[in-house]
Order: structure tokens, then C-alpha cells, then sequence
């Protein structure tokens, strides 16, 4: 028995592993997700296999999960993903929490590296819990997207780690019969309820341009939760798991941090877009807008075009309009490329499952790095929906917030067209310079309409 058991955790590990690289590139993502869900169906089925469990409750827990999960799975709409994602990860805290916890009131003598393993689990998993969902209130905009501040902030969080150690090295002391340390059972019960406070704590100070850094960080939390449960349990294939999940999400929350030449702490500490800024150099020029029909011939006429993705195509849904607009070009002898910022919309690759769900080539997509240093050789830059991440302030203006951050630099293209519903500033609340550049022409309204009267126009000729 153990040896089998120990073959499909091996197994289960491999694809793990081969799928997570899967995941690296959008034109292998969705055959990686399958791997990955194959191995933990592998993994899951030789636990229950080899555990000598009654089924009863464990049968009732899987169809009530999964057909919670398929339906939520089938009717998410796309702009909620980046929600869908925070609650993955607060309900994988959630269940190492739940774990560490039962494992505790359970077990009557565990070992001295399994009771550290048990303070973590709780400790990691209700800060992943608690911060996944305050970060989802912020995406979801049911919780405001500007960072809540208080006096002492940073003080209060301090102090709830320290009582957070104390606890674990009282539960820990306990465990070892180092003392006979008397309500050690209340000192679990704080190190659950300061994880779940310190959750909350860490992820309100934090504006929700950040919330893709804050994402991905919570991802790896959940990660690290995992790792530290399966020490608990003692089960191999969730430390794997775990260590893989958690590793990735440091990779992602440094790439991400790297994107917008920011460290992580002044990410989690410096409570960015608590005021609404300006960028401090005086913005001149005027509004120009453009129909559809005259952006038709704009375009017609050029030979390069370079579309920049944003929330906004997220929210009007507009990924298969363009797609469409995309291959009417290409007909017509245009180059057409689709240029990525890590940090454009709600989570990390997010521009990139939409424009993967709307099959466009991955050979297309590419890195700011790629076509900043030949953007003025760009006819027409597209931009829709994206703001921040397309602002010049960046580059230009030391007052601003955004200021060092890289960003896409279609301000240098011949023309850019900027599709938005109005003259709102982005996600971090920072006015952008480019809507009154020369070069740029606005095409206010919905998106997908915009978007789809260009493809008319193409069609018509």
C-alpha cells in the first residue's frame, strides 16, 4: 500500500510541475490547466484510496464543493475573474487554517517540528483568508478601492505580530512539555483570531492599483499555508503542491513589483493612492475626440498598429470584437501586435486570458521592452481601457505617483486612439497627460460598440 501510494504522489508531483511550466505561455495554458488538474485527481483519489476513511461525509463535502465550483466556474463573468481568484486563494487559507486547527484539537502529542507546522498553518492561513477577502471587496468595488489608513497603522500590525509569535511559542512550549503553561487552549484561540484581524489589517492600507502585486502575494500565502499543513498531516504531495504554489507566487509578486519599480514594502506600507493625485505638472492641450468612421481611415491607411489592452476591454467585454478588428486589419496588410503591461488590469495576466479566450496569437502578444524603443515607428496605437499603465507622467513628471514606473510609451506612436467612456482618471486616481497630447484622438463610449463600428467600417468597403 504505501509503496503505490507513494508512486502517485511522485506521479501527481511530475504533473504538478509539467503543468505549472504549461502555464508559462498562453498558446499551452489551458492544456497545463489540465495537467495540473489531473494531477491533483491523481492525488486526491490515492488519499482517500489509502486512508480506510468512511466515505460518507467526504462524498457529501465533494458534490456539495463541486457543483458549488462548476457553476460558479460556468457564470463568472470575465471582468470578475480577478474576484473569482481572491476568493480561490482565501478559501485555500481557509481550508490549511481549518486543517492546523483540527489537526491541534486532535492530536494529543504531536511532534516539536509538526506543533511549529500547525502555528504556521493557522498563522498563514487565516491572514490569507481574511486579507483574500477584503482584497476581492476591493476589486469587486464593494469595498473602496483607496487605501484605508489609521494613526498607528503599521504600529497595531506590529504588535499583533508579536502577540501572534507569543502565542505560537506558548502552543509550541506546551506541545514539548517545556512548562506547564496554564489556558493554552486560549492562546490558540488568539492565534486564530489575530491571524484573521492581521489579514484584514494588512490588505486595507493597500489602493487597488496595487491589488495584482497583493494577488499574487496572497496566492503564494495559500501556497505556504498548504506546504505547512501537509508537514501537519504528514502528506507529501501537499508539501510539494504547497512549495510549488508558493514559490510561483513570490516569483509573480516580485515580477509584478519589478513591472512597476516598486519594492514589495512600499507596496504593503505606503498606502499609495490615499489621496487622489494629480500629476503635478500643469496638463495642457485640449480634449480632441474622433468618430469611429474618421478612426476607419486612420487606420486604413497605416501599416503598423499596436492595440493596449486595459480593464476597460475587461469590463465591455470587447476581447472578440478585438479579434475581429484585429483580422480585418491583417487582411488589409497591417501589422498588428497586442502589447501586454504586467500589471494591465485586475490580476497578473489577466489582458492575457482575454485575449486567449478570444484566440488571439500568441506570437502577437509582446512586452512593453519590445516595442518601446521602435515606437515611433508604431501608425496607430490603440489604446482601450488601459490608463495607468499608458500615462507619461510616469516617465515625465517627478510629481507624480506613478513617476519611475514603466509603462508602455504610445505617447511617441503617430497617432493613438484612447477608447473610454469618459475623462476618469484610471484604477490609482492619477490624471493622464496623454488624453491632450497632439498625437492623440479620443473615442468616448462603450468599447465593444467602438470597437465593432470599426469592423463595420472594414466590412462596408
Amino acid at each position: 500500500m504505501e509503496t503505490w501510494l507513494t508512486l502517485a504522489y511522485i506521479v501527481a508531483s511530475v504533473l504538478f510541475i509539467l503543468g505549472l511550466k504549461m502555464l508559462g505561455r498562453a498558446d499551452t495554458a489551458r492544456r497545463g490547466n489540465r495537467v495540473s488538474a489531473l494531477g491533483m485527481l491523481v492525488a486526491v483519489v490515492a488519499t482517500l484510496l489509502a486512508g480506510g476513511l468512511d466515505y460518507t461525509w467526504i462524498i457529501v463535502g465533494l458534490v456539495i464543493g463541486a457543483g458549488i465550483g462548476g457553476v460558479a466556474a460556468r457564470r463568472v463573468q470575465m471582468t470578475q475573474m480577478p474576484e473569482m481568484v481572491a476568493l480561490f486563494n482565501g478559501s485555500g487559507g481557509l481550508a490549511s487554517m481549518l486543517v492546523g486547527s483540527a489537526e491541534y484539537i486532535r492530536t494529543i502529542d504531536p511532534a516539536g517540528l509538526t506543533a511549529v507546522a500547525m502555528v504556521l498553518t493557522v498563522l498563514i492561513g487565516g491572514v490569507c483568508f481574511t486579507g483574500s477577502i477584503v482584497a476581492f471587496g476591493k476589486l469587486s468595488e464593494r469595498i473602496t478601492g483607496r487605501p484605508i489608513m489609521f494613526g498607528g497603522q503599521q504600529a497595531v500590525n506590529a504588535g499583533l505580530l508579536v502577540l501572534a509569535v507569543l502565542a505560537g511559542v506558548w502552543i509550541v512550549a506546551d506541545v514539548l512539555n517545556v512548562t506547564g503553561l496554564p489556558l493554552v487552549g486560549l492562546a490558540f484561540a488568539g492565534l486564530v483570531l489575530v491571524a484573521l484581524i492581521l489579514g484584514v489589517l494588512a490588505v486595507i492600507p493597500i489602493g487597488g492599483a496595487d491589488m495584482p502585486i497583493v494577488v499574487a502575494l496572497l496566492n503564494s500565502y495559500s501556497g505556504l499555508a498548504a506546504a505547512a499543513a501537509g508537514f501537519v498531516i504528514d502528506n507529501n504531495v501537499l508539501v510539494v503542491a504547497g512549495s510549488l504554489v508558493g514559490a510561483s507566487g513570490l516569483i509573480l509578486t516580485q515580477i509584478m513589483c519589478k513591472a512597476m519599480n516598486r519594492s514589495l514594502a512600499n507596496v504593503l506600507f505606503s498606502g499609495f493612492g490615499s489621496v487622489v493625485t494629480a500629476s503635478g505638472a500643469e496638463t495642457t492641450g485640449e480634449i480632441k475626440p474622433i468618430s469611429a468612421d474618421d478612426a476607419y481611415y486612420i487606420l486604413e491607411a497605416s501599416r503598423s498598429v499596436l492595440v493596449v489592452p486595459g480593464y476597460g476591454m475587461a469590463v465591455a467585454q470587447a476581447q472578440h470584437a478585438v479579434k475581429e478588428l484585429s483580422d480585418q486589419l491583417a487582411a488589409n496588410g497591417v501589422e498588428v501586435r497586442f502589447a501586454i503591461h504586467p500589471v494591465a488590469g485586475r490580476m497578473p495576466g489577466h489582458m492575457n486570458v482575454l485575449l486567449a479566450e478570444a484566440n488571439v496569437a500568441y506570437e502577437q502578444l509582446v512586452e512593453p521592452e519590445d516595442v518601446n524603443p521602435a515606437m515611433e515607428t508604431v501608425d496607430v496605437a490603440i489604446v482601450i481601457g488601459a490608463n495607468d499603465v499608458v500615462n507619461p507622467a510616469a516617465k515625465e513628471d517627478a510629481s507624480s505617483p506613478l513617476f519611475g514606473m514603466p509603462i508602455i510609451e504610445v505617447d511617441r506612436a503617430q497617432t493613438v486612439f484612447v477608447l473610454k467612456r469618459s475623462m476618469n482618471p484610471g484604477f490609482s486616481g492619477v490624471e493622464n497627460p496623454l488624453f491632450t497630447r497632439e498625437n492623440t484622438r479620443m473615442l468616448f463610449g462603450d468599447a465593444k460598440t467602438s470597437i465593432t463600428a470599426l469592423v463595420g467600417a472594414f466590412k462596408d468597403v
